[in-house]
């Protein structure tokens, strides 16, 4: 019997979040890329200045600390591959529908 091929699925998400404590958000951003494994001589920043950006924004911070990798973890038969997502102040964004635009993109 041959072996089935894998079939490739797009999952979209979008998560409505409450801050309550933007500092304790900051610290874990931080705290987790400076724990990252990163070498920092082969990047355009440094430790430092990145650091900087995630306090600077509270949308950035609250995106790097989602982990794709950790979302279907436990689901059998399951590879994450690649993801897409950032964080935006706000009310949900109309560009939020399938084939969307990285807010970084022009429309």
């Amino acid at each position: 019997m041959a072996e089935a091929k894998p079939v490739v699925v797009q999952l979209y998400c979008r998560f409505e979040i409450t801050v309550d404590d933007a500092d304790r958000v900051f610290e874990a951003a931080e705290q987790r890329l400076r724990s990252a494994d990163i070498d920092w001589s082969s990047e355009a920043d440094t430790l430092d200045e990145a650091v900087a950006e995630l306090r600077g924004e509270l949308a950035r911070s609250v995106a790097s600390l989602v982990d794709a990798d950790r979302v279907l973890a436990d689901v059998p038969g399951i590879e994450v591959r690649r993801g897409r997502w950032w964080a935006e102040l706000g009310a949900p964004s109309d560009r939020f529908q399938p084939g969307f635009r990285s807010p970084d993109e022009e429309a």
